[in-house]
């Protein structure tokens, strides 16, 4: 009954494709159907069944999911507020300067790097890039699939830019995923489970940290080609623009801002949910002192950071019941075997299961992906290969690719579809293929050098070893543990009669 779950996932995945249905509609329906099968086939018992409830529950009290909310309310801040004209405005102006034919394009592609950490995920990074970067790029005349090209590559650097929501549920899986990988490794005494003895589970920090110096790479890249690009503009002849004093002050404040919560946050010395609570108060506060979140705003705030939060915990449910049903198909032990039989080539192995992450990033979004895909396919392969920040980074970054391949990518969809007149596919790949080769570039010195990942790893990957004590440290311990003496019958002086 293995391969029905199998049968299960390709179902579901067709019908995201054509049916154009909430994925977590389709899943749960899914799920129902298998459910049905399974109990009727007795592939197993009504227990497992009964045991979903406590796992969602669980889910729920995961201190990193309440940052699913607050990232939702930073997205929805920023769409309604006006800060992200500004941001632009003011970094367009400010280039102008410097690189006077680039400015504007330069000025969005900053734009995006700045709501990369603070946006929930890369469709609200892509419709706040469209309403501000794509709008200026329209009136100074960019082709069409240019500007398209342009907002879905810029809108993708959410998935790879610490501490975005993205990165931070990765490492939350990645956590879970290594753990089981190295039961695995010691249960089928795989060569694997001697160093993974001596070395640590991955946790959030080290993927944030691995993923800075590929993410720098990424995106001095994708700079450097939208400024050769933009090098057969003509000079503008209009009079440089000044900065006014709104724009003078965001500029100031905001990346300041930004950039100490994310070296903060990318540090460990605040937690991710502290992070975006504290995004979230600032961008009150912007909205209150410049008097554009009146009552009307406040209430579209709420309204759409609730559907996002509701959309987001309801998928989470349903990959869990999903995840929950293969389990009981017996479909997770299945692809372990798959993998494990290429025991001796574990780059084989990951090869694969990135090859199945790209075509699952043409139909799933990355939050899906993470829930649905992710807890299944990986722990096979850091079962064999137990660097797991590394093999997340090169995960983020197949990610990318996926989001941005035509005709299906997901980021070039949505910015497709955000564009008018809407232009073709064909020239939307043309504009698309200098981003693409800078991202192969990228991933393929990452695959190849592995160390580009640690170099800005503070916390060290083995776990130290443990020192012998001395019979005085020995002792010593043994004082501290012991209980302290009951003193009261001596403390009391004896009754006279």
């Amino acid at each position: 009954m293995a391969w029905f779950g199998l049968a299960l996932l390709a179902l579901a995945l067709a019908l995201m494709m054509t049916t154009g249905w909430p994925t977590y509609a389709v899943l749960l329906g899914v799920c129902t159907l298998g459910a049905v099968a399974g109990l009727a086939l007795g592939a197993f018992d009504v227990a497992l069944l009964q045991n979903l409830p406590w796992r969602i529950v669980g889910l729920l009290e995961h201190d990193l999911l309440q940052a699913l909310a607050l990232y939702a309310l930073v997205g929805a801040l920023l769409n309604r507020l006006a800060l992200a004209e500004h941001l632009y405005n003011g970094l367009r102006k400010l280039l102008a300067f410097v690189v006077p034919r680039a400015a504007s394009e330069l000025a969005g592609m900053v734009l995006g790097l700045m709501l990369a950490p603070m946006n929930g995920s890369v469709g609200a990074s892509l419709l706040t890039l469209a309403r501000t970067a794509g709008k200026g790029w329209a009136r100074e005349g960019l082709p069409a699939e240019q500007r398209t090209a342009l907002v879905a590559v810029t809108s993708t650097l959410g998935v790879i830019v610490p501490p975005s929501l993205v990165l931070l549920l990765l490492g939350d899986a990645m956590l879970r995923a290594h753990t089981e990988g190295m039961n695995m490794a010691r249960e089928l005494s795989l060569p694997t489970a001697a160093a993974g003895a001596a070395n640590r589970i991955v946790n959030t920090q080290d993927i944030l940290q691995a993923a800075l110096v590929p993410a720098a790479a990424l995106l001095l890249g994708w700079l450097a080609v939208a400024w050769f690009g933009a090098r057969r503009k003509p000079v503008p002849s209009a009079p440089r623009e000044p900065i006014d004093r709104r724009e003078g002050w965001t500029l100031l404040l905001v990346p300041l801002l930004i950039g100490a919560l994310l070296v903060l946050v990318t540090m460990g010395k605040v937690r991710a949910v502290e992070g975006a609570a504290a995004a979230c108060v600032m961008l009150l506060g912007w909205g209150l002192v410049s008097r554009q979140l009146t009552r009307p705003v406040l209430g579209q705030v709420l309204d759409d950071a609730m559907a996002l939060t509701g959309a987001l915990y309801a998928l989470l449910a349903a990959a869990t019941t999903f995840s929950l049903l293969l389990r009981g198909f017996g479909t997770d032990g299945l692809i372990a075997r798959l993998m494990l039989s290429l025991q001796g080539h574990p780059m084989l192995g990951l090869m694969a299961v990135l090859a199945v992450l790209l075509a699952c990033a043409f139909v799933l979004d990355a939050f899906e992906l993470i829930f649905l895909i992710v807890p299944i396919v990986m722990p096979p392969v850091l079962a064999q290969l137990d660097d797991a920040a590394w093999i997340a980074t090169l995960t983020l970054l197949v990610l990318q690719a996926g989001f941005l391949l035509p005709p299906f990518g997901y980021a070039l969809v949505l910015a497709r579809g955000q564009v008018a007149p809407r232009p073709p596919v064909a020239a939307i790949a043309r504009a698309l293929v200098p981003y693409l080769a800078v991202l192969a570039v990228v991933t393929a010195g990452v695959m190849a050098l592995p160390q580009t990942t640690r170099w800005l790893r503070t916390s060290p990957t083995a776990l130290a070893p443990a020192q012998p004590m001395n019979e005085e440290a020995v002792d010593r311990l043994m004082r501290e543990m012991a209980p302290p003496p009951d003193t009261s019958d001596s403390s009391t002086p004896p009754e006279e009669n």
